[in-house]
């Protein structure tokens, strides 16, 4: 059972350091989340934490504003003291260096006093020089950590006081077991420990063994994924090459806008996908485990920036994060990143819409990819393409997620009202443009894109560190043209756009628009509520509007 805890109503109130309470100002954090109120005053206390608590929810936070207040008054009470205080372990390189912004943009106004490393990004070479600094808090995950122990590196006997893993559940499945349980003879026998995650699953019931020490059990009664008023879920059924009739009408007729991840079940899917809709002039970038880590962290941030509107991202979670101890990678036949995860892991910013092009295998794959979007105060819609052979899935992911609402009628999925014999028209110009999307086609993609991006890769390590504004210079979502073009088919001809879509082909604000219009029996109504917010009217018809559009885009991108 969860300790009670009483409510902070700031986190003021809470007795944080001044030049805490300043850098959480900057970051315009009001009050605390769910998991932060619970878990700081918990932690503040020195006791250890086993949370879970859903994507998106400010987990990190929750330890890392604790580990920081305790090494500030480490630090004022004995300053001779030196070494590193606290580690934060981490399942994917993505993860380590979100944390490692994190704290920094926390520990803002006292970086003379807190030191952060990110050792996670490079090898144990390029990152020694990190640790010679004597960080406070270094973050990585377990099997960089462990090298840089056996390496001699660093020594946490000595001054280690707080162990915190975050994602822990993804710790064992990523294959880091051997590794972590050989560092926990490295580290003192009394420290403090942290695990967050969002289920609570078997691997972590073993994690919890190996590290904490009579922990608090924060099963905080929320959702695992945000409320219906700001999450819409649909689902689309369709036949398995309907998919990309689908998916090249969406897009064209404007039936999806924003930004949007488009999840496929593995990486050939990423390059086909993304070669499809290059007949139809739709720029995507692809981002998977075979690219190298400094290219996959910029597509990231160029996607975080608005460069693009759309990734392709393979979640291999299912295929490929199997529990291989480290020194069994060698034996995979192609080079992939075992720690690479994009359905967690990833800081994917202001993410408009997500799209299941293939349905996931697994339920908590599902609640994954779908926390990408309304994070924080944003609305979010997710769309999954659902053929005959996801129907099990489907029903298994929705009892999952009606398991809070008991003795309760609860719709999670809703059909998305749309008629296939509607957009028969483009079916012609989809299989035409499939048709030149062979298999030799993908893998000469695949293999154009590996080696420009290993090139641009060792460009970024020196180049863009010297130049960060230059970084929008490389594009990740360029044609890769191993298939031949056909210019006719950029355009939609009128005639073949059914009238009850044509409301959709309008130009709407990126601001201020709902990320898809449901249905062509809502058009009527899509097309009222467009009016509203068309930014090519007239400023005085927007100003006499403003009271109609209040609300709308809360919190979307500047």
């Amino acid at each position: 059972m969860a300790d009670q805890v009483e409510e902070s109503s700031s986190f003021h109130e809470m007795g944080l350091d001044d030049r805490l309470v300043k850098a959480i100002a900057k970051l315009n954090w009001s009050q605390p989340s769910l998991i932060q109120e619970k878990a700081i005053p918990l932690a503040l206390e020195g006791k250890d934490i086993l949370a879970r608590a859903m994507t998106g929810s400010g987990k990190t936070a929750a330890y890392a504003i604790p580990v920081i207040q305790r090494i500030l008054q480490d630090k004022q009470a004995n300053s001779s003291n030196s070494g590193i205080r606290s580690v934060v372990l981490v399942p994917t390189k993505e993860l380590a260096k979100q944390a490692h912004r994190n704290i920094k943009e926390l520990s803002c106004y006292c970086s003379r006093d807190i030191k952060v490393a990110d050792v996670a990004q490079g090898n144990l070479i390029s990152t020694k020089s990190l640790l010679m600094e004597c960080p406070d808090i270094v973050v990585a995950t377990p099997s960089v950590l462990l090298g840089h122990v056996q390496a001699k590196n660093i020594d946490l006997k000595a001054s280690l006081q707080m162990l915190i893993i975050d994602e822990a559940d993804l710790v064992f499945s990523y294959g880091y077991e051997h590794d972590l349980k050989s560092l926990l003879s490295h580290f003192p026998k009394i420290y403090q420990s942290f695990l967050m995650s969002a289920t609570l699953s078997e691997d972590v019931t073993a994690l919890k063994k190996l590290v904490l020490h009579n922990p608090v059990i924060l099963k905080l009664q929320e959702s695992q994924l945000p409320s219906d008023d700001k999450l819409t879920q649909y689902f689309i059924k369709c036949e398995m090459e309907e998919k990309f009739l689908l998916i090249y009408t969406l897009l064209k007729l404007r039936l999806v806008q924003g930004k949007t991840i488009l999840f496929v079940n593995g990486i050939d899917r990423c390059y086909r996908l993304k070669l499809f809709l290059e007949q139809f002039s739709i720029k995507a970038c692809v981002l998977n485990s075979e690219l190298p880590h400094n290219s996959r962290l910029h597509i990231v941030e160029e996607f975080n920036r608005d460069i693009y509107d759309y990734i392709i991202a393979s979640d291999e979670s299912v295929f490929d994060a199997v529990a291989t101890p480290s020194a069994n990678v060698k034996k995979k036949k192609r080079k992939k990143d075992k720690e690479y995860g994009v359905s967690r892991g990833v800081d994917f910013q202001g993410v408009e819409n997500v799209i299941n092009f293939d349905f996931p295998t697994a339920v908590d794959a599902y609640i994954h990819r779908v926390g990408r979007t309304a994070r924080g105060d944003n609305d979010g819609t997710a769309l999954s393409f659902v053929t005959a052979n996801d129907y099990k899935m489907l029903k298994k992911a929705e009892e999952e997620l009606t398991k809070e609402f008991i003795g309760e009628k609860k719709e999670i999925f809703k059909p998305y009202q749309f008629k296939m014999e509607e957009i028969e028209g483009f079916r012609y110009r989809a299989q035409d443009a499939l048709r030149a999307v062979t298999k030799s086609a993908v893998k000469e993609a695949r293999l154009k894109e590996i080696k420009s991006e290993i090139l641009n890769s060792e460009k970024l390590k020196a180049y863009f560190e010297e130049n960060p504004r230059d970084l929008q210079v490389l594009r990740h979502d360029k044609d890769l043209h191993p298939t031949r073009i056909q210019p006719h088919l950029k355009n939609v001809p009128e005639y073949l756009v059914p009238p009850t879509l044509r409301p959709s082909m309008a130009k709407s604000s990126r601001k201020r628009r709902r990320p898809f219009i449901s249905s062509q029996k809502n058009a009527h109504t899509a097309h009222n509520k467009k009016r509203k917010v068309d930014p090519l009217k007239s400023f005085k018809y927007q100003r006499h509007q403003s009271n109609g559009n209040k609300g709308h885009g809360k919190g979307k991108r500047g």
